[in-house]
Formats: C-alpha cells, structure tokens, sequence
C-alpha cells in the first residue's frame, strides 16, 4: 500500500484567523465516523522525511464526499499554516487508512450519550451526529461545544441541521468561557457539570445510571471532566472493562 494518497483541495473555509475547515476530494480514503486522518505535504529540503503528515479527524459522514477536517492554525508551525494556505486545486496527501477508536459503534449501550467537546474536538461529532447510528443506539444525544471566544462557535448550520433532522432527540449546548454570549452557557465543561448547570440547560440527567459520555478536546477539558464525571461513578470505558467515558484528546 502507497504511504500517502494524492488529493486535491475543493473547499475552504476560514472561520476565523486561526480556525480553518480543509475540505480535500480523494474518495479512495474511506473512515468510520470519529475516526482520525492524516494530511501531508511535502517537506521543505534538508529535512529527514519526505512528507510532513499530522492527525485530524474526519468532520463529513463517511458517505459524504468531499473529506472535510477542522483545525487550529499554529504559528510557525511546520503544517498548519501550509495547509490553510492552499487554494481550491492544490494538492494535498492523506494517509491511505484512517486510524482511532473513538467511534459510535465502541460505545456500551446508554439512554442518553452526551458528546462533550473543546475547540475542533467538534469535528469528530459532527462526523458521528450526521449518520444513522447515534440515533438507533441512544434516546437522546446532548452535544456541548466549549470555546473561548463567540466567533469560535462553528459549524452552527450543520448542527441546526442534525437539529432538524433529530426532532426531540438531540439538544446542543454553546459554552463560552472568556465573553458573555447570550444563549450560551457561561465557563467550562467540568465547572457546569459540578454545579449542575450543564444538565439543567437540557433537563437530562448526566449519571452512571442513563448516560454515556464522550470526551474530545484540550487535555485540560478531558482530564478536569473525567474528574467531575468520576465523582458520580462514572468511570473510564475501556473494551475489556466496560464504563460510562470515552475519551479522545484534539485541539
């Protein structure tokens, strides 16, 4: 199998400076919703590879083309600033076999599963939300998208759609930690679970006796929650020791 599959970039969107959604056509790349790819581009001379390739997670359902990935640009990184740079046509590698674990189908049953998410930890729900699979396994799916800034609050369409689609089943949830936003919780993730403003904003209970919950975003967000969750008895979920967390750390 070739290292890298040759794409092309068909799409891009700069949600704000440091914020980009890369969307790249080669359909030969398959993925399971909340799995992680990886996208290269050649590295400059002298270095020791011939690709420069890191991870992001797939933000379309598997049966959408063209592949659509969300991330945070770096300054002077030696990628990111690369690929939010490229124009629709331009070439663009990815790995030919997607990786990770933090999917649906990896999840033990639960009436509730609350998809809990920083920053570009959005995209892999967005991946999993917009296929059938959530929806025949859980009553109801409550998404949370923290971030720091307003503007930061992405892909609002895109969840008003799986809104649409999931009519009394799915719940969306805004926080913002640094500004008032109206219509948006204030703080973070594991603050408004532990006083209990988190469940009151959906009216659903978030315990080890209704819910799943899935973690993905900055490492401070996963570790402060599985802190919180660990509180109510609520414990890492691992296949051969079935819990109530799973989690995946990406910013």
């Amino acid at each position: 199998m070739a290292a890298w599959v040759e794409g092309r970039v068909a799409g891009k969107r700069h949600w704000t400076q440091a914020l980009v959604s890369l969307q790249v056509a080669a359909p030969e790349v398959t993925f399971a919703a909340g799995q992680f790819g990886r996208l290269a581009l050649p590295a400059p001379p002298g270095h020791n590879e011939p690709m420069i390739g890191r991870p992001y997670s797939f933000v379309n359902p598997p049966d959408a083309q063209p592949h659509e990935f969300y991330f945070i640009v770096v300054p002077g990184g030696p990628l990111t600033p690369r690929l939010a740079a490229l124009a629709v046509g331009d070439p663009v590698w990815l790995a030919p076999r997607a990786n990770g674990f933090f999917c649906v189908g990896e999840v033990p049953p639960a009436d509730v599963l609350w998809c809990l998410a920083t920053g570009t930890g959005l995209g892999p729900f967005l991946s999993m939300l917009r296929t059938p699979e959530p929806w025949s396994r859980f009553q109801r799916v409550v998404l949370v998208h923290a971030v720091r800034r307003a503007e930061e609050l992405t892909y609002r369409d895109e969840i008003a759609g799986i809104g649409r689609a999931q009519p009394g089943a799915f719940a969306y949830v805004p926080m913002v930690s640094r500004e008032a936003q109206p219509g948006a919780l204030a703080g973070r993730i594991p603050a408004a679970i532990a006083d209990g403003r988190l469940e009151a904003a959906v009216g659903i209970a978030l315990s080890a006796e209704n819910a799943h919950a899935m973690l993905c975003g900055n490492p401070a967000m996963v570790d402060d929650t599985q802190q919180v969750l660990a509180a109510r008895g609520m414990r890492r979920h691992r296949r051969k020791e079935p819990g109530h967390v799973t989690v995946e750390t990406y910013w």
